[in-house]
């Protein structure tokens, strides 16, 4: 697989001496055919555009209701495994109150 081709005219300059050690002698061209690679790059980011461009905008408003969302399920799966290691009547009563509470919380932000 060749990545670069010669160029003929800095291929000349190479054999004239002095000047020859200030001009590269390969060079990119343009004219080339890209590898496949290349293309497949190239047809992964015009798909990334396509998928950014046909997603759903959402408000800021949207996006922080979004993200309290995720807060309280995450905290809500934590607290259900800290039930399910918890000894203490004291401690199971108080996560299952969290879990109740989270719920409420979780419910309310569903209606809106």
């Amino acid at each position: 697989m060749h990545l670069c081709q010669w160029d003929k005219q800095s291929a000349d300059l190479r054999h004239r001496g002095a000047r020859a050690r200030h001009a590269p002698f390969l060079v990119y061209r343009h004219e080339m055919a890209r590898g496949w690679e290349s293309k497949s790059v190239e047809a992964q980011q015009e798909a990334a555009v396509e998928r950014a461009a046909s997603a759903p905008k959402f408000s800021a408003e949207d996006n922080a209701r979004r993200a309290e969302r995720a807060t309280l399920s995450l905290a809500r799966t934590r607290a259900l495994a800290d039930l399910q290691t918890a000894g203490a009547a004291a401690h199971r009563s108080m996560l299952e109150q969290a879990i109740a509470d989270l719920d409420r919380r979780i419910a309310a932000l569903d209606q809106n």
